[in-house]
């Protein structure tokens, strides 16, 4: 019996065929018929590879650019320019505002938003305000690329249900003393004269914030339409100035519009309580209702315009 070391060098049997048959990886074999007989100075053909011409990239480009803008534009923000005076001091002439649609896509504008909208009752002949004439500012206008005109803004002052009027020189909403000093800074009164109105289901009743010179549903009352601007005609909500710098603020709703009672005194009841138990529980809103709601909220006497 033969004994086997782990050091010897010499080993029989099946295994010392196998070991002197082994290969190491990357080793060719003696006498294969692949063996690569390429002369070393021949190299493989190159693949001609096909590029696209300048100017058919730069008319992707463009295209795909006119296409995004006309996208943002319809769905998302829009930019615009003031041409009157009608909003200052909050807008002022040749500001550049942007107008974000994105809050009315499951919603309605609320009192207090400033909004831009269109004009197919040619209110724009009293507002006298200029737009482009420049070709090439129309076509970027039309895309997005440049303020456009053609529109009006104005605050939202009463949505449907409501009732507005002028008393004593302050704007009432369902019986509530508007307090705009923050933002009516021109006018020595909110408004003048004596007129009221109700807004009808899916209309808006709207101001401009210059009071005095601003034609907006006061100056339109006797036309067809009363003055009301249909919920529809809405582009969006300005959101900020951008242009010049030293004008670049964002716009909130002003906190007047955040009073409660504006949507009490209305009637709305925004709960699942039935309407005879919410009476009964708020008697002075009851009386209020049935009376006909001609309350005033006390203001302060700065805020007394």
């Amino acid at each position: 019996m033969t004994s086997v070391r782990g050091d010897d060098s010499e080993r029989t049997g099946p295994d010392e065929h196998e070991a002197a048959t082994s290969l190491h990886v990357g080793d060719q074999p003696p006498g294969d018929a692949s063996v690569d007989t390429t002369d070393a100075g021949e190299r493989p053909p190159e693949e001609t590879v096909q590029t696209t011409p300048w100017w058919k990239e730069t008319l992707i480009l463009v295209g795909t650019a006119l296409v995004l803008a006309l996208i943002i534009k319809t769905f998302f923000v829009q930019a615009f320019y003031i041409p009157s005076g009608s909003m200052a001091q909050t807008l002022e002439v040749n500001d550049r505002i942007l107008v974000q649609k994105i809050s009315y896509w499951f919603g309605d504008p609320q009192r207090g938003d400033i909004v831009v909208f269109d004009d197919p009752a040619d209110w724009l002949g009293e507002e006298q305000g200029s737009q482009p004439s420049n070709p090439a500012t129309k076509v970027l206008s039309f895309i997005g690329l440049d303020p456009s005109g053609g529109h009006l803004v104005k605050r939202v002052i009463g949505i449907g249900g409501d009732h507005v009027r002028c008393h004593d020189g302050i704007v009432q909403v369902n019986g509530v003393n508007l307090k705009e000093s923050s933002y009516v800074t021109l006018a020595d009164n909110a408004c003048v004269g004596v007129w009221s109105v109700v807004v009808p289901k899916d209309h808006l009743w709207v101001l401009g914030d210059n009071r005095e010179n601003s034609a907006d549903s006061r100056a339109h009352m006797g036309d067809p339409g009363g003055g009301f601007i249909p919920v529809d005609d809405v582009v969006g909500k300005v959101f900020v100035t951008v242009w010049p710098i030293d004008r670049w603020r964002f716009f909130h709703r002003p906190k007047t519009f955040a009073n409660p009672a504006l949507d009490a005194a209305m009637g709305v009841v925004k709960s699942t309580v039935p309407l005879g138990a919410f009476l009964v529980l708020t008697p002075t809103l009851y009386r209020r209702l049935t009376v006909g709601g001609d309350y005033d909220e006390p203001i302060d006497e700065d805020d007394e315009r």
